[in-house]
């Protein structure tokens, strides 16, 4: 898998998405505080596994937490973390299965990226990228060639 390159400076708008998505869907977008972390971490693990949910670890120990965070009452649709394996880094991110197609992801998306914008970044990087096609629709991301070799090359795997 590579790496992609998004330039922060022209993010699409998503607050319709966000509005629409509150009003018929009762989803809340927002940023967890530390008393939720072993919930999420657990929800994050259940769904996408442990190394997914140890990056989340690492957002959590940031200040502000480098992860946002969909949820409706009190269930989690979503989460999308940054600066979690590397500087200036989005991911990982994932949707509960059930709610995708409704722009939960495209929003948990921006709002991280903007969140990287605000720190000074011009551009982020988008770690092992699955799909592609995706990133390239929502944010013009570009593929940084003679990636496939990333940060994730040596990753100890489990057995």
């Amino acid at each position: 898998m590579k790496d992609m390159l998004v330039r922060l400076q022209e993010l699409p708008d998503v607050q319709e998405t966000v509005k629409k998505l509150l009003e018929k869907e009762q989803v809340v977008f927002r940023r967890p505080i530390a008393p939720e972390k072993h919930l999420i971490s657990t929800w994050v693990k259940e769904n996408f596994g442990d190394y997914w949910a140890s990056e989340v670890d690492v957002a959590f120990s940031r200040q502000p937490v480098s992860c946002w965070l969909a949820q409706r009452g009190n269930d989690i649709l979503g989460f999308a973390c940054y600066e979690a394996t590397a500087r200036n880094f989005f991911g990982p991110t994932g949707t509960k299965e059930s709610e995708r197609g409704k722009g939960i992801g495209k929003v948990l998306l921006v709002k991280s990226l903007l969140s990287l914008k605000e720190m000074g970044y011009g551009y982020a990087i988008i770690g092992g990228v699955g799909p592609e096609d995706y990133y390239k629709k929502v944010v013009d991301a570009v593929t940084i060639e003679g990636s496939e070799i990333s940060i994730y090359e040596n990753l100890i795997r489990k057995k």
